[in-house]
Parts: structure tokens; C-alpha cells; sequence
């Protein structure tokens, strides 16, 4: 697996790279401080599996940075991990495509667990595991129910987190997951998808 880290201050991209070497050992890191130098990287280094991408690069604005890498690699899962508070950057990042966005200052415990679970292997071929449910060619954990019914009865992320006793972080890549196993894009996707299938009961 190749996960591009591209951040232009040194000592942050080295602390992503420690958290990323501590969650996925075997990983191929590739480290860069800037955009334009994303396509010689990949010809050296493969094409990438995932992206951990700072918004303040010298040669981005704004989101332009999440907008080129999901042009060019619309499948790649993208977190954003920045300094701006998420109430002021989120839903920008959100709009041009980023799958997740985690603030700097969350601290690396938090960064380090909302890596661990956007890495989980999701390979929809495995055998099921106890506690599992099919849904056409979805299979759902006991934790993607849970949050189906917590979404269905419209607790928000901060009320998931403290139910599960798990960070907000951490919830926004769980909801990720389920998203893209339902193949949906929102909670009232999701509900719909829900409701359609038989996953709820009202």
C-alpha cells in the first residue's frame, strides 16, 4: 500500500508519517511538501492508496489542492489533516471531495485511531463474520448497525462518539465506511438505503 503524505512543514509531515508507520507498518510512505511533485513521485513510487493531504500548500488555495488530487484519482480514499477548525474548513473539503477532514490539533491519539480505522481492510469477498448482515453484495458489522439506528434516530456525531465512547474523529471514518459499503453519500442516503433493505424496522 502507498499512502502520499503531503504536507510543507517538515516536522508535521514527519509526525503523520510516524503516526501512519505506528498503524501500518508495511506501507510504502511517500512524503512531499508540495503538490507539483505528486506526479514523479507516483512514476517512481506507484500509484497511491491513499492520500494524507495538509490544505496550506504553497502552490494551493483553498481546497483546489483536495479538488485536483479527486480529479485525478476520484476512487483514492483523501483525509484532510489541517490546522484551519473544522467548523471554518470541513464542509468546503467535504463539497470538493475529501473523504475525511481531521484537525491538527486533535492531537495524535485521535489522528492515529481515525487512521486505523479508515485503513481496515474492506474486502467485500471475505467470509462473514459473526454478527454480520448481507445487503446485496454489502455486508455490514455490528457497528455499522449500530450507527444505522443511531443515525435513525438522528444523534449526532459528537452524541455517537460519547454513546461508543470513541472520538467525533473517529465516528467521521466510521461513517465513511458505511457510506462507501452502501454506496451512498449522506445520512439520508443511508436511512434510505436503510429502509429500502430492511435494515429498519420503522
Amino acid at each position: 500500500m502507498a499512502i502520499y503524505v503531503i504536507d510543507d512543514h517538515p516536522l508535521m509531515r514527519e509526525a503523520i508519517v510516524m503516526l501512519l508507520r505506528r498503524v501500518r507498518p508495511e506501507s510504502d510512505l511517500v512524503e512531499l511538501s508540495k503538490l507539483s511533485e505528486l506526479n514523479r513521485a507516483i512514476t517512481a513510487r506507484g500509484a497511491p492508496d491513499l492520500f494524507c493531504l495538509d490544505l496550506g500548500l504553497p502552490d494551493t488555495l483553498g481546497v483546489s489542492g483536495v479538488k485536483l488530487l479527486k480529479s485525478l484519482y476520484p476512487d483514492v480514499p483523501l483525509m484532510v489533516i489541517s490546522a484551519e477548525p473544522a467548523s471554518s474548513a470541513e464542509e468546503a473539503c467535504r463539497e470538493a471531495g475529501a473523504d475525511i477532514y481531521i484537525e491538527k490539533s486533535a492531537g495524535a491519539g485521535e489522528i492515529a485511531n481515525a487512521m486505523r480505522t479508515m485503513l481496515l481492510p474492506d474486502n467485500p469477498h471475505d467470509e462473514l463474520e459473526e454478527g454480520q448482515t448481507v445487503v446485496g453484495i454489502a455486508k455490514l458489522s455490528k457497528r455499522q448497525k449500530q450507527l444505522i439506528v443511531m443515525l435513525d434516530k438522528g444523534l449526532s456525531n459528537r452524541d455517537i462518539a460519547e454513546t461508543l465512547g470513541i472520538s467525533e474523529h473517529t465516528v467521521k471514518v466510521h461513517l465513511w465506511r458505511l457510506f462507501r459499503r452502501l454506496g451512498v453519500k449522506s445520512r439520508t442516503q443511508t436511512l434510505h438505503f436503510a429502509r429500502v433493505n430492511g435494515l429498519l424496522t420503522s
